[in-house]
């Protein structure tokens, strides 16, 4: 390169800063850039900056788990160097062992669980359901009682007493 041309380099990137530099793509064609750390033309400093140009969708369509973990981790600067097609393949094939473990282990532990139940060994849990809500006046009960429970014209302090209690006389 010549010296002109580096010249008009240095105050391209001045002026504008820097390019965005391709870091890599992920299997579903996502594209990885980052922007240098670079000096203003004010001379402040900006940070890098790591982006990620997404395929098919608009920034607001995607959700988490949509890119791959070790893509995300390097856009969040959690990781310094962007992740290789090995390691992601690799991590991958990790995470689809371990949930097929975790499958095998339920149901291992399911047939274990109804051996334990048929043998008696294990009390079955008890599912107990409530009608009903509990603000309500009737909680627990199957249906609300059409009979009044007190009146105002009939209610006398003190005369009531608790059925059973045997006793004859009022307080």
């Amino acid at each position: 390169m010549g010296r002109p041309w580096q010249a008009l380099r240095a105050l391209w990137l001045r002026l504008l800063g820097p390019e965005k530099e391709l870091v890599g793509t992920d299997q579903f064609g996502n594209k990885y850039y980052r922007v240098p750390k670079h000096e203003t033309r004010a001379g402040q400093i900006i940070p890098e900056r790591r982006f990620v140009e997404a395929i098919n969708r608009q920034a607001y369509q995607y959700e988490m788990g949509d890119f791959p973990t070790e893509w995300e981790a390097w856009i969040r600067k959690k990781r310094n160097d962007p992740p290789t097609i090995e390691e992601i393949l690799k991590n991958e094939n990790y995470r689809e062992e371990i949930k097929q473990k975790i499958k095998d282990v339920s149901e291992k532990d399911k047939l274990l669980q109804a051996k334990e139940y048929k043998e008696g060994l294990v009390a079955k849990p008890v599912h107990t359901q409530v009608k009903g809500h509990a603000s309500a006046p009737y909680y627990g009960k199957k249906e609300p009682s059409q009979d009044p429970t007190s009146t105002a014209s009939t209610f006398q302090p003190g005369s009531w007493m608790p059925p059973g209690s045997g006793s004859g006389h009022n307080k």
